[in-house]
């Protein structure tokens, strides 16, 4: 599933997802194949966001950041169903923000999780879990990026 390697004295990990980025964060989609990663990255370009890397994606540590990018074989390509192969304009890398397991969540008031990058030494990287075929899917994944990025959470309604 991932193999380690150094380039340029740092060490990369490739896993099984696809990512974009909305302005400078990258938001990484996890799950296995046919869940629907490369049809919820392209909602989500649709609606602003750029390509990172689809099906798999480099990951790095920067200070303790974690960063994403695209293997140099597959970089601008996403896999579109019933379409084929696409080229697209495509961010070369991205600071992750958040982490999106798609499957299905039966939590109606999820508690925070946290993505175990696979790297050590990596910092948080908040995760959620979906259904990313749900048509209210892109509009969740903004919404999580804006409140975990300024700490809008509440443990109730006041």
């Amino acid at each position: 599933m991932k193999s380690g390697r150094m380039k340029s004295a740092r060490m990369t990990v490739n896993v099984h997802a696809s990512c974009v980025a909305l302005g400078s964060r990258a938001i990484l989609l996890l799950g296995p194949s046919g869940v629907g990663k490369s049809d919820l990255a392209l909602r989500l370009i649709d609606a602003g966001a750029r390509l990172v890397a689809d099906d798999r994606c480099e990951l790095w540590l920067k200070k303790g950041h974690l960063f994403a990018r695209s293997p140099a074989s597959i970089a601008g390509m996403i896999e579109v169903r019933g379409l084929g192969i696409i080229a697209l304009p495509f961010c070369r890398q991205a600071g992750v923000a958040l982490a999106v397991r798609l499957g299905k969540n039966d939590a109606r008031l999820p508690k925070r999780r946290f993505y175990a990058a696979p790297l050590k030494g990596a910092g948080p990287v908040p995760m959620i879990t979906m259904d990313g075929r749900e048509p209210s899917a892109p509009a969740r994944i903004r919404l999580a990026l804006r409140a975990f990025s300024r700490g809008l959470f509440t443990e109730t309604f006041k």
